[in-house]
Protein backbone atom coordinates (compact mmCIF):
# COMPACT_ATOMS: atom_id res chain seq x y z
CA UNK A 1 0.00 0.00 0.00
CA UNK A 2 3.04 2.19 0.25
CA UNK A 3 3.92 1.74 -3.14
CA UNK A 4 4.89 5.13 -5.02
CA UNK A 5 3.14 3.91 -8.23
CA UNK A 6 -0.17 3.14 -6.29
CA UNK A 7 -0.11 6.56 -4.59
CA UNK A 8 0.55 8.43 -7.41
CA UNK A 9 -2.22 6.43 -9.53
CA UNK A 10 -4.23 7.19 -6.50
CA UNK A 11 -3.74 11.03 -6.22
CA UNK A 12 -4.19 11.15 -10.59
CA UNK A 13 -7.63 9.07 -10.64
CA UNK A 14 -8.68 11.48 -7.67
CA UNK A 15 -8.10 14.48 -9.27
CA UNK A 16 -9.33 13.24 -12.98
CA UNK A 17 -12.47 12.07 -10.60
CA UNK A 18 -13.40 15.52 -9.39
CA UNK A 19 -12.14 17.29 -12.66
CA UNK A 20 -14.52 15.17 -14.59
CA UNK A 21 -17.49 15.48 -12.82
CA UNK A 22 -17.28 19.27 -12.46
CA UNK A 23 -16.25 20.13 -16.00
CA UNK A 24 -19.09 17.15 -17.63
CA UNK A 25 -22.37 19.42 -16.37
CA UNK A 26 -20.23 22.80 -18.31
CA UNK A 27 -20.04 20.85 -21.70
CA UNK A 28 -23.10 19.31 -22.08
CA UNK A 29 -25.63 22.00 -20.45
CA UNK A 30 -25.42 24.70 -21.73
CA UNK A 31 -28.30 26.39 -19.87
CA UNK A 32 -28.41 26.81 -16.08
CA UNK A 33 -29.61 23.54 -14.02
CA UNK A 34 -32.78 24.71 -12.36
CA UNK A 35 -33.22 21.13 -10.85
CA UNK A 36 -32.39 21.19 -7.20
CA UNK A 37 -31.72 17.76 -6.29
CA UNK A 38 -29.28 17.23 -9.82
CA UNK A 39 -27.57 20.38 -8.71
CA UNK A 40 -27.30 18.97 -4.75
CA UNK A 41 -26.02 15.60 -6.80
CA UNK A 42 -23.28 17.19 -8.72
CA UNK A 43 -21.92 19.16 -5.84
CA UNK A 44 -21.37 16.23 -3.50
CA UNK A 45 -20.46 13.80 -5.88
CA UNK A 46 -16.93 14.73 -5.71
CA UNK A 47 -16.63 14.65 -2.30
CA UNK A 48 -18.27 11.32 -2.15
CA UNK A 49 -15.82 9.66 -4.52
CA UNK A 50 -12.64 11.15 -2.40
CA UNK A 51 -14.25 9.60 0.14
CA UNK A 52 -14.13 6.60 -1.01
CA UNK A 53 -10.82 6.15 -2.00
CA UNK A 54 -9.36 7.39 0.84
CA UNK A 55 -11.35 5.92 3.42
CA UNK A 56 -10.13 2.35 3.24
CA UNK A 57 -6.48 3.93 3.54
CA UNK A 58 -7.25 4.93 7.16
CA UNK A 59 -7.32 0.84 8.06
CA UNK A 60 -4.24 0.30 6.17
CA UNK A 61 -2.26 3.25 6.85
CA UNK A 62 -0.74 2.13 9.91
CA UNK A 63 0.65 -1.67 10.92
CA UNK A 64 -2.52 -2.19 12.96
CA UNK A 65 -5.95 -1.80 12.23
CA UNK A 66 -7.10 -0.92 16.07
CA UNK A 67 -5.23 2.14 15.71
CA UNK A 68 -6.86 2.89 11.64
CA UNK A 69 -10.00 2.45 13.64
CA UNK A 70 -8.87 4.59 16.54
CA UNK A 71 -8.25 7.44 13.89
CA UNK A 72 -11.21 7.19 11.94
CA UNK A 73 -13.28 7.24 15.02
CA UNK A 74 -11.61 10.86 16.53
CA UNK A 75 -11.64 12.46 12.89
CA UNK A 76 -15.79 11.63 12.41
CA UNK A 77 -16.19 12.68 16.47
CA UNK A 78 -14.55 16.12 15.29
CA UNK A 79 -15.75 16.83 12.38
CA UNK A 80 -19.43 16.27 13.61
CA UNK A 81 -18.67 18.90 15.77
CA UNK A 82 -17.75 20.81 13.33
CA UNK A 83 -13.91 21.60 14.02
CA UNK A 84 -11.73 22.71 11.33
CA UNK A 85 -9.77 20.16 8.33
CA UNK A 86 -6.51 20.72 10.16
CA UNK A 87 -7.81 19.91 13.31
CA UNK A 88 -9.58 16.75 12.15
CA UNK A 89 -6.57 15.44 10.63
CA UNK A 90 -4.46 16.23 13.58
CA UNK A 91 -6.93 14.64 16.26
CA UNK A 92 -7.00 11.33 13.89
CA UNK A 93 -3.30 11.43 13.39
CA UNK A 94 -2.41 12.14 17.53
CA UNK A 95 -5.13 9.28 18.11
CA UNK A 96 -3.29 6.71 15.99
CA UNK A 97 -0.02 7.46 17.57
CA UNK A 98 -1.30 7.31 21.28
CA UNK A 99 -3.08 3.74 20.26
CA UNK A 100 0.13 2.49 18.30
CA UNK A 101 2.30 3.26 21.59
CA UNK A 102 -0.20 1.93 23.50
CA UNK A 103 -0.35 -1.26 21.53
CA UNK A 104 3.64 -1.27 21.71
CA UNK A 105 4.03 -1.01 25.51
CA UNK A 106 1.95 -4.29 25.74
Amino acid sequence: MNNPLYITISVLIMIAVTYLVRAVPLVFFRKEIKNRWFKSFLYYVPYAVLAAMTFPAIFSATGNLSSGIAAAASAVILAFFRRSLLIVAAGAAVSALICELIIAAV
